[in-house]
């Protein structure tokens, strides 16, 4: 199937409201998804980490504040 989309008529708003409602619409059916195989190797590294105790958590306030820290 061949999709134009007028990209270059449309606000930032309105593109991103496209996003959204694609990422429902793909919410709906996760199993029809293709997750790549390095998604699993970094989730087994994450659990691995998390089972031997050397990951660190951070309240997700905190882990926004130093996320937009970086990026000024």
């Amino acid at each position: 199937m061949d999709i134009t989309i007028p990209l270059d008529k449309m606000t930032t708003d309105d593109k991103l409201r496209v996003l959204e409602e694609v990422w429902e619409d793909l919410a709906r059916t996760p199993e029809e998804v293709p997750v790549p195989a390095w998604h699993a190797d970094v989730l087994e590294a994450r659990e691995k980490r998390i089972a031997e105790g050397t990951s660190q958590f951070k309240d997700w306030d905190d882990a926004k504040q130093s996320i937009l820290e970086r990026t000024q």
